[in-house]
């Protein structure tokens, strides 16, 4: 047998052998998998800090999550951080720290503001209460803040990560339908690509029949 016919059997075991992934299906399938993983552990991460949030007795190994919604904590914070807030006890907190708090019992509205003044044992009731004021305010705030209302100290903010968790929580069904839009994407992107791989495989073999022969005739 002559070396070109060699060469030229070898290239149909190629072609007629387990067909190969191209490079583009191959990046298709890590993109995906990718997405898949990054959705996955979204929505896990997404449904713990959703059902944390629901109760002040309610954490995540100690630590809660909120939303700025006002800039009076400027330029520390701004609107739409997201802010970690590690729960504390009174005798934790020290002027100069950055806490989360309900300033009234009435609502369900939080504040995160800076610790100006802590006073301890007030007026002889055995409760500790804090004065506190935002960075971008002239003035402190105008209430006494009693220890019972405070949610803890703030670890961590994260820029602007507070408009998506909103967004999830607000518009969970915009993002169902994002998810699985992209999920078709990356199908119809793998059936045009094993398609394209299907049919270059086709025209590959053809080419090869026909060198064959004229190597045969040779």
């Amino acid at each position: 047998m002559s070396k070109e016919k060699e060469i030229v059997k070898d290239e149909e075991k190629v072609v007629e052998g387990e067909p190969t992934e191209s490079a583009g299906l191959r990046v298709i399938g890590i993109i995906r998998t990718i997405f898949i993983y990054i959705v996955a552990i979204g929505i896990i991460i997404a449904a713990i800090m959703f059902a944390s949030s629901r109760s002040e007795d309610k954490s995540i190994f100690g630590y809660r999550y909120y939303t700025v919604l006002t800039p009076s904590m400027k330029p520390e914070l701004s609107v739409g951080d997201l802010v970690i807030v590690k729960l504390a006890d009174a005798d934790e907190i020290e002027v100069g720290d950055v806490i989360t708090f309900n300033p009234s019992t009435d609502n369900d509205t939080y504040l995160t503001h800076r610790v100006t003044e802590k006073i301890d044992d007030y007026e002889g009731t055995g409760v500790t209460c804090f004065k506190t004021k935002g960075d971008a305010n002239e003035d402190e705030d105008g209430f006494l803040l009693d220890e019972d209302r405070v949610i803890g100290t703030v670890t961590l903010s994260i820029p602007k990560l507070g408009y998506v968790i909103r967004f999830v929580q607000l518009r969970w069904y915009f993002v169902l339908a994002f998810v699985v839009l992209v999920f078709i994407l990356f199908r119809l992107l793998r059936i045009f690509f094993t398609s394209s791989d299907d049919e270059k495989g086709v025209l590959e073999k053809e080419v090869l029949d026909e060198t064959a022969d004229v190597s045969a005739d040779k």
